[in-house]
């Protein structure tokens, strides 16, 4: 197991699941993006804010590849919302989804750039959210 993907399992272990916040300020570097900012204390606040909507949320990683100074994760998310998700209040809802994020290393081993996809219309449609197209809006075409 090379060192960014055994960092890579730590950070999905340590920060996202078991949201040990000393973690992130070993593993992400202070340049690295997260809500609001850069580094561990951005980072963690998108932790800190899915946690409010989700605290029972657990990320499996499904797959993971490292190569150089990158790692991709690909993982599946469980959890039940009891808080805020956005503008969804609290349904008790179980929701299960998967993502993807793409993690680059710099040399002293710390994250310094995350990008994320995930299933996000899948996850609010688990909430009850209605998906609903807007009215007399222009079309793509006509874009």
């Amino acid at each position: 197991m090379t060192d960014v993907e055994a960092a890579a399992r730590r950070f999905v272990a340590d920060v996202w699941n078991a949201g040990r916040e000393e973690s992130a300020y070993e593993l992400v570097g202070p340049e690295c993006p997260g809500l609001g900012g850069t580094g561990a204390d951005a980072t963690l606040a998108w932790h800190r804010d899915r946690r409010a909507a989700f605290p029972d949320l657990r990320y499996k990683i499904v797959d993971l590849v490292a190569a150089g100074d990158r790692v991709a994760v690909h993982w599946r998310a469980a959890g039940t919302q009891v808080g805020q998700f956005g503008p969804v209040p609290p349904t008790g809802q179980v929701v299960s989804y998967s993502g993807a994020s793409f993690l680059r290393f710099d040399a002293a081993g710390r994250i310094v750039d995350v990008w994320s996809c995930n299933e996000l219309f899948q996850l609010l449609q688990q909430l009850g959210v209605e998906m609903v197209p807007p009215v007399g809006g222009v079309s793509a075409a006509g874009a």
